[in-house]
């Protein structure tokens, strides 16, 4: 039986990001071979459509581009991951980074400039309370390895 690893769907292909595009990565492929994929988009399962306007982390509230305040939905998209890895005993997580749900070391600074800070996103930050082993896209390696 294969280890279960949730995985951000933009990774896998689908079409979730903002701009209703995605970030394909070709390594992902052989993590399919190695674990039982499940795919999530906390910013899709908060409610948010896609496309959808950017949004950034400022001042610990999510927001949008145009101002709207949209933590709500990022937090029920990341209580809505926290059960999934609950339920399915889930103990690794490929996450976007940079992302404001699933930045692991990096997010944009809020101020839509595209200026990177050390920061975590709301879903990888809360994964992280629960000692997920969270990995971004340029990390497919260290997972192989594993």
């Amino acid at each position: 039986m294969k280890e279960k690893i949730i995985v951000s769907s933009c990774l896998l292909g689908y079409n979730t990001k903002y701009n209703g595009k995605n970030n394909y990565q070709e390594k992902i492929e052989l993590i399919k071979e190695k674990y039982a994929i499940y795919p999530v988009c906390p910013e899709v399962l908060g409610g948010l459509s896609t496309p959808r306007d950017p949004s950034e982390i400022k001042d610990g509230r999510v927001l949008s581009s145009k101002g709207l305040d949209v933590t709500a939905n990022f937090n029920k998209g990341a209580n809505f991951v926290l059960e999934l890895v609950k339920k399915e005993k889930i103990k690794k997580a490929i996450l976007k980074e940079s992302s404001p749900s699933c930045g692991k070391n990096h997010i944009y600074d809020g101020s839509f400039s595209k200026k990177l800070i050390s920061g975590q996103g709301v879903t990888a930050s809360l994964l992280n309370q629960l000692d997920i082993e969270i990995y971004n896209e340029d990390e497919l390696d260290l997972l192989l390895a594993n």
